[in-house]
């Protein structure tokens, strides 16, 4: 299907990056009294996020305060705390005493707002590519191509596309071939991929999970906490379960200001800003719930009754198959030793990549050299590329770690709006510099 209509914005995928940003459209749109035709398209067939992995005992890491407007707005009706409100839980939260919600409660916040925007998404359909259109030489406009669930193709056409379509699980090549054994699996399918395990109906098993920081962290207290039928091996390369630094000098990088310090720098120094605090957000696990591991490892001990073990140094040599289970080959990385354990299943906790973006945008490849961005998330284009296309949590390259987390989600989606308002040539109620542009190549 196809049609001839043309919206002022397609924006691909519907999670909280692009939910933000209709909030600082709507915004917008009361400033400037001029309303943007926009539309979210998004694969899922109705909102949710990390859906499959919302475990009992998984918490938010970063404090409500940081939701999708309150830094920017905090009277928005669409703040985590106006969400309490509404939910008449606003005096229960305040008495937990803490700044950091479960990601259950976090996930239904954000569907709260998401529903707000219902008419202005599309579920259930997948953008599989964006193509250009030229018209005398020129591109103003970008042909979007989705397919639903049955698998039928729809193409629909925008003036700008903001592509926010997150990240994908990182499956290591070892375990490529397992990909149809569902004794295999990413974490991103936790919940779903448990279900259809003996585990759920009682019967005893042995699991193994790969990976150190937290989502095996969270998958292994959950599995030792609600599946009293399973031994769980933690399998890690590292020498020991890294802590999260989340103290607060440090925390003040993923402030939005810190965004314009990284965009500044050279290439080099970005990449060094990056490494000296990658132990904020990758390969770590929150200080709390290391203790809660050592906890259940050291009552062991004491009681002589070994269900769970934390296998650090080890590196995963071979897997294979059988109807028995998943043979694990282990290498100790301190003595060379290798052993083989067999489990019922194995739990990749091994982490996201944030390619899709690339894939996507593939038919504009000759337009967006690169894929480098300005400082507002706006891609680089040659001169025959008119239609503005932005991306969100593509760009920690050059915005840096916060790019891929929440803490800066209420700015970056004004910043983006207001790009987009003087790319489309509707003004607003403050002044921006203009977006730059590469000459034609």
């Amino acid at each position: 299907m196809s049609t001839s209509k043309i919206h002022d914005l397609i924006g691909v995928g519907f999670g909280p990056s692009n939910i933000a940003l209709a909030i600082a459209l709507e915004e917008l749109a009361q400033h400037s009294g001029r309303d943007l035709d926009a539309l979210f398209i998004d694969k899922q067939l109705h909102y949710r996020w990390h859906g499959d992995t919302l475990s009992s005992q998984s918490e938010l890491q970063i404090s409500f305060l940081k939701d999708l407007v309150s830094l920017r707005n905090p009277t928005s009706p669409y703040s985590f705390i106006n969400y309490l409100k509404q939910q008449d839980r606003l005096i229960d939260f305040i008495n937990l005493g803490t700044f950091y919600p479960c990601r259950l409660e976090f996930n239904d916040y954000l569907g709260w707002v998401a529903e707000h925007f219902a008419d202005k998404v599309l579920y259930g359909e997948e953008v599989v590519r964006v193509e250009p259109e030229l018209d005398n030489g020129h591109i103003d406009h970008l042909k979007l191509v989705s397919r639903t669930a049955q698998g039928q193709e729809q193409i629909r056409r925008a003036r700008s596309v903001v592509v926010s379509t997150g990240s994908c699980p990182k499956i290591p090549e070892l375990f490529a071939p397992f990909k149809d054994d569902a004794r295999v699996f990413h974490h991103s399918q936790y919940l779903t991929a448990l279900k259809n395990l003996p585990c759920s109906a009682g019967q005893p098993m042995r699991i193994a999970i790969i990976g150190s920081g937290q989502s095996a962290a969270e998958a292994f207290i959950d599995l030792n906490d609600s599946y009293p039928s399973v031994k769980v091996d933690m399998i890690s390369r590292s020498s020991a379960l890294k802590p999260a630094d989340d103290t607060p000098f440090v925390n003040e990088i993923f402030a939005p200001k810190y965004t314009d310090i990284v965009f500044q720098q050279t290439a080099h120094d970005r990449e060094q800003l990056i490494k000296e605090y990658h132990n904020t957000n990758y390969a770590v696990v929150d200080p709390e719930l290391i203790e809660r591991i050592y906890r259940v490892i050291y009552r062991q001990k004491v009681a002589r009754q070994f269900r769970h073990a934390v296998l650090c140094r080890q590196q995963v040599e071979a897997a294979l198959a059988t109807e028995q289970g998943i043979e694990l080959t282990l290498q100790d990385l301190a003595t060379q030793q290798r052993r083989t354990h067999r489990y019922d299943a194995v739990i990749l906790a091994t982490g996201y990549e944030r390619f899709s973006h690339q894939r996507l945008l593939a038919p504009l490849q000759a337009y967006l050299p690169g894929l480098e961005v300005d400082r507002n998330y706006r891609a680089l284009a040659t001169a025959q590329l008119r239609a503005p296309v932005f991306l969100q949590g593509f760009c920690e390259a050059t915005h840096g770690l916060s790019d891929t987390l929440l803490s800066v989600l209420p700015m970056r989606s004004e910043e983006i709006g207001r790009a987009l308002y003087r790319a489309l040539d509707i003004p607003t109620s403050a002044k921006q510099p203009k977006v730059s542009v590469l000459a034609s190549a």
